[in-house]
This record gives C-alpha cells, sequence and structure tokens, in this order.
C-alpha cells in the first residue's frame, strides 16, 4: 500500500529545502570528461556524503577503484533481516557546459526562470534523480524513524563518461550492495507530468573515423580538380549510410533487429503522439520532417536502430583557407536496439565504410564503443509497486515506455545482483535538455517523482524477499 498522506505532506512541507538542496550540489562542477579538474568530484563526493549522513543513513562511505572518480555508498538496514532491500543507484558527475554562451544563466549557477523549471547543469541529470529519493527518506526518518524497507545507495561518479570502473566496482563490494530490487531515476517521461516506467534501453556503437588524402594541405586552386580532399571524401563516404528517407543503409545492419510482441505494439499504439510538440521539444523546424520511415515515431525511437555522426573534424570556419584539406575525422554513432548484438553491429559498420571509401584516400578506423541495449518485461511484484507508486506519486496512471538513449551497465548490474528487477522509473521530461545547453527540471514533476519515493519504500516493504 501507499505511503501514508503524512509522509507526502513532510515532503511539502521540506520541498524548499530540497530544491535549495539541490541547487547547491548543481553549483559544484563536477564534470567527469577528460580536461575538467577531478577535485571538482571529490568535492561533489564529499557534499553527496554529507547530505546522506544529514538524512540519517548509516555506513556513508566514499570509495574509489584506482583513479576512477569517487563513488558514494550509504546503506540503512534498520527494517531488519526479514524485510526487502532496495538498492537506489544514481550519480553525481555531469556532462560538460557544452557552448557557455548559448547558456541564458550560467551552467553552474542554478536559477529559477519563473516558468517553473530550474537551470543548470546536472539539475535533471542526474543530481534530481538522487535528491528525490533524499527526500523521501528524509520524510521516512522524520515521520516513521526510518523506511519499511532496507535502503542502499550507490552513488556513482563517471556515468556520463562510460561507468568505465564500475564492473570492476561491482565485484569488489558485491555482498555489500546485495539487494532485492534495483531503482533507478535517471530516465525520463514520456511528457512533462506524465508518470513513466522506462523497460528497454538501447544499446550504442561509435566508429571513429579517420580519413587521409594528403600528406599536407594545399592549395585549392592550384591543385583542385585532379586531386582529392579529405573533407570532400569524407562528407561522400558518410553521405552514403543513409538513404533519402533517413533510413540506416549499411547492408545487414539490422537483420538481427528483434520483433517486437505484440504486447510491446499495443502498448506504442496507446500512447498519445503529438507531433507539433515533438517537434518543439527536440528543437525541430515547425516545418522539419522526421526521418526514417519504418514504423512510428516512438518505435524508431525505442525498438529500432539509428545513426548520426555525432563528431566532425576538418577546419574550423573561423580559420578556413583555400585548401584542400589533408585529414578530416568523424564519429559515426548507432544506437542500436535492444536485441541486437554492438559487436555485429560494429562489424556491419566498418565494412561499409572500408568498402565504400572514396578516390583511394586512406582510411582509419577505431571502434570506440559497443555495448547492448537492455529489456525487461514488466511483470511481477517489483514492477506491480513501481506502478502503484507512481499512480500515487503523480495522481494519475502511469504508461510503460522505452528509452532511446543507453544506459550500459543496467543489464550488468541486474545479472551481477542475481537477475532482480530494475525499476527505472523517470524524472527528465521532453523540454529538459539534458546533456545540451540550458539543461532544466520541472519543480512539480521533481515533487511528484519524490512522493513517489516515498510511496515506493512503502510498496516495496511487501516484495518477497
Amino acid at each position: 500500500m501507499p505511503a501514508d498522506r503524512d509522509i507526502t505532506d513532510c515532503i511539502d512541507a521540506h520541498f524548499e529545502r530540497s530544491v535549495q538542496d539541490l541547487m547547491e550540489l548543481a553549483r559544484i562542477p563536477g564534470v567527469s570528461a577528460a580536461g575538467f579538474d577531478p577535485a571538482e568530484l571529490v568535492r561533489s563526493a564529499e557534499h553527496v556524503a554529507g547530505l546522506l549522513e544529514t538524512v540519517g543513513l548509516d555506513a556513508v562511505e566514499i570509495l574509489r577503484m584506482g583513479d576512477a572518480h569517487p563513488y558514494v555508498v550509504a546503506e540503512w538496514l534498520g527494517a531488519g533481516p526479514d524485510a526487502p532491500t532496495a538498492l537506489i543507484y544514481a550519480h553525481h558527475d555531469v556532462q560538460p557546459p557544452g557552448f557557455e554562451d548559448r547558456w541564458l544563466t550560467p551552467a553552474f549557477e542554478p536559477t529559477l526562470r519563473g516558468d517553473g523549471r530550474l537551470y543548470g547543469r546536472g539539475v535533471v541529470d542526474d543530481k534530481a534523480g538522487l535528491l528525490l529519493h533524499v527526500a523521501a527518506l528524509r520524510a521516512w526518518f522524520e515521520i516513521r524513524g526510518g523506511p519499511p524497507i532496507n535502503v542502499k545507495l550507490l552513488v556513482e561518479g563517471e556515468e556520463e563518461i562510460g561507468s568505465e570502473h564500475l564492473a570492476e566496482f561491482l565485484a569488489a563490494h558485491r555482498e555489500r550492495l546485495d539487494c532485492d530490487v534495483l531503482v533507478l531515476s535517471d530516465t525520463a517521461n514520456l511528457a512533462t507530468g506524465v508518470p513513466s516506467l522506462t523497460t528497454s534501453l538501447r544499446g550504442l556503437v561509435a566508429v571513429d573515423v579517420h580519413l587521409k588524402a594528403l600528406d599536407h594541405s594545399i592549395h585549392s586552386g592550384m591543385w583542385g580538380g585532379p586531386v582529392p580532399d579529405a573533407a570532400t571524401a569524407l562528407v561522400k563516404l558518410l553521405g552514403q549510410l543513409v538513404d533519402e528517407d533517413g533510413e540506416i543503409a549499411v547492408p545487414d545492419l539490422c537483420d538481427d533487429l528483434p520483433a517486437l510482441t505484440q504486447r510491446v505494439r499495443s502498448e506504442l499504439e496507446a500512447l498519445p503522439f503529438d507531433a507539433d510538440a515533438f517537434r518543439a521539444d527536440a528543437g525541430m523546424w515547425p516545418e522539419g520532417q522526421f526521418t526514417g520511415s519504418s514504423g512510428g515515431v516512438y518505435e524508431r525511437l525505442w525498438h529500432r536502430p539509428s545513426l548520426a555522426v555525432t563528431a566532425l573534424e576538418g577546419m574550423p570556419m573561423a580559420s578556413a583557407a583555400n585548401q584542400l584539406m589533408a585529414e578530416a575525422h568523424a564519429r559515426v554513432g548507432v544506437r542500436v536496439a535492444p536485441g541486437q548484438d554492438p559487436v555485429r553491429v560494429s562489424d556491419c559498420l566498418v565494412e561499409f565504410l572500408r568498402r565504400h571509401t572514396p578516390f583511394g584516400v586512406h582510411l582509419d578506423l577505431r571502434v570506440a564503443t559497443a555495448v547492448p541495449g537492455w529489456r525487461i518485461d514488466p511483470e511481477g511484484p517489483a514492477f506491480d509497486a513501481a506502478l502503484r507508486a507512481m499512480a500515487a506519486g503523480f495522481g494519475r496512471e502511469p504508461v510503460l515506455i522505452g528509452c532511446g538513449g543507453s544506459i550500459p551497465f543496467v543489464g550488468p548490474f541486474s545479472e551481477v545482483l542475481g537477475g532482480i528487477p530494475a525499476l527505472l522509473v523517470g524524472l527528465e521530461d521532453p523540454p529538459c535538455n539534458a546533456h545540451g545547453e540550458n539543461e532544466s527540471l520541472d519543480l512539480e514533476d521533481f515533487r511528484k517523482a519524490a512522493h513517489t519515493s516515498a510511496h515506493l519504500l512503502a510498496e516495496l516493504a511487501s516484495l518477497p524477499h
């Protein structure tokens, strides 16, 4: 059954404090990418540890694996050995700010702009994904002395750079992290105010393309015509990766694409879709056309692979000269459908690029990433508990959705912990612009998500243990 009203009333009474906690944490520029000060990740971890201690959690500790950015772990086992245990995952590292001149307010000075949203890097991805659980736990401790289940927290410091050391960390601390259910709030809702349980994630393949046409750049007038240049060769090569509709044109890449079950198709058909709102949330022009032609938009977004050139380097416009470029570089990313083999997909992509390299230029390829997607059938008491908690927290029935992005560790994480159910409870919404400039959090959804967390702690009390 859901949490009593006094628990959610307590969350509301302390909501301004929860927002201030979030703002204080978001002021720390804990960027995990190379080239940023790693001391800020230490400061971020220390701040998180202090928050968890203040709430009332025990065994709060900052842990590291070699030179990896720090993890924070904590627990409260006061519900006793007969009660189930939930492991709540979040990450305290954030993306780089991007183009700072495109932020309307400074990236690391979280700002309320009067539209019901909080703006700043990391405010939704994923510091709010931690603070919503902190708000719920604080209420349980204040009103009842603790939640009705045992709780463990793992707050990672390198999620935004691929969680390179997470598998090693899980192996080293397997017993300490033992639990009955995994809870993550690092995914999205279908729309603002629409609670959504994510049941699938796409995987990711990234191939770096380095193309060299000459041993040095040369005058475009004196040599242009018979002599190839790297930039034109690269554009010609990349242009062959998709057809005129934007569908992937790499042979065999989709051969292992799993067929959707009737249940999934029925769920997709039941979801509302507003094309104009979708374009606006994505930042498309009103007359912009959707790419791809296989299935509906949600099917293409969650259950089919997509291809995009995510990096492109030649000569910056500011220093452009009338030259034939000697070298050009790109990164080709494929979001792999759940169930596809990412190694096979990368092999298909590499073979295609090698076979279609134009003009006899030199091509060097490197597979930077190849991780699978994930899918789960949302059946069983843990998923039932999550759906009830979301309905109570948001005041409306939740929906089941997929996610076009990747969280590579979800599948291995669940397996290492014995195949436990993973509950991916959304918080981001389409306008939030996570990873982009002017990232933002809808504060009403933040409050409702905290309510959901409080209800989930109550609902999971009946979970078989």
